[in-house]
């Protein structure tokens, strides 16, 4: 079921890494516990190892709580991991160290603009369904040096990286190839600022890359942020893992879960003594593994779905919609 290989000692090895990352901006709900199930599953199946990282480094929204409830969340699912590595806003010495070097290579620039500055100058609103406002370049030209010059003034920046022109193409485990215009369609993009924290999409690059994470499951959410990670690989030198994109789940009105569809989270189903392997099946009957919603845990999941190779190909590719009490009538 699960493959491992063997040094030369024989002993039994990891074939490479997958991870759990949570963020603990607030309580974790069914959508989460559906990603971290595929995950699991996903990892477990061809024998990876399971790393846990909490990355906090979203300072306003990080709530103090939510550390352990993940925790929490997680044991109760029946989802275990081999390794927890520090959390993300432990490393900001490792990022900035990143962060002169692509300083010196001259790959980001300093950027003055505000939000409201960048909503105001875009000049093809109707682009921005991709991904949010795609930057229009105002302070591209910009060098290193400038920055100098910003922190004598003590002006407040970021630091945007620098897309090359041209189509980039990937390939995605699930939804196949990928292909658009980065520096056209999303526009540079920040990877931290001079007044706070590095940002997420330097941050987790840097991450998967000293951990050794091979594969990456994650909600589909961020598949246009694969094309600023794969770009800052590039620029690294570092070869990505591999990418596993999965369709989120939403409300009976389309949108992404939130307190208008009702309480999701998972620690209210743990005060309402929902028991977990009614949930992992009700969502396993979500994705197809079962052909209705039944008590089952990861475990037993594991047992039935290392027995069929091909199940991630068969995963459903569109947003599933979760109704409440479809999970208590299960």
């Amino acid at each position: 079921m699960s493959m491992k290989r063997r040094d030369e000692t024989g002993a039994s090895r990891p074939l490479g890494r997958s991870r759990l990352a949570p963020s603990p901006t607030g309580a974790q709900h069914v959508g989460n516990a559906r990603t971290f199930l595929i995950a699991w599953l996903d990892a477990r199946c061809d024998g990876l190892e399971v790393v846990l990282r909490i990355e906090d480094l979203d300072t306003p929204r990080t709530k103090a709580w939510a550390n352990d409830q993940i925790l929490e969340d997680l044991i109760w699912l029946g989802l275990d991991w081999d390794v927890q590595v520090p959390n993300a806003s432990q490393r900001e010495n490792r990022y900035r160290e990143i962060l002169d070097l692509l300083r010196r290579q001259e790959q980001i620039y300093p950027c003055t603009c505000s939000r409201s500055e960048i909503e105001q100058s875009a000049s093809a609103p109707h682009e921005n369904s991709l991904d949010g406002v795609v930057y229009p370049g105002t302070c591209r030209e910009r060098t290193s040096v400038d920055a100098q010059q910003l922190d004598e003034q003590g002006a407040r920046y970021a630091w945007r990286f620098r897309f090359a022109s041209g189509p980039r193409a990937w390939c995605d485990a699930l939804y196949g190839e990928q292909s658009l215009e980065p520096a056209r369609q999303l526009g540079d993009f920040v990877v931290a600022r001079n007044y706070g924290p590095s940002a997420y999409q330097l941050a987790v690059v840097v991450d998967d890359h000293d951990q050794g994470i091979t594969r990456v499951v994650r909600g589909s959410d961020l598949i246009f942020s694969t094309y600023r990670q794969l770009d800052l690989y590039r620029a690294l030198g570092w070869d990505p893992p591999q990418m596993l994109h999965v369709p989120l789940v939403v409300g009976p009105d389309g949108k992404r879960l939130a307190k208008r569809h009702g309480d999701t989270r998972l620690s209210t189903l743990r005060e309402q003594k929902v028991a977990p392997e009614k949930l992992v099946g009700y969502l396993a009957w979500s994705l197809g593994w079962l052909e209705r919603p039944r008590p089952i845990s990861p475990k037993e999941l594991l047992s039935k779905l290392g027995d069929n190779p091909d199940w991630r190909s068969r995963l459903p590719r569109s947003p599933w919609v979760f109704r409440e009490c479809d999970l208590f009538s299960s």
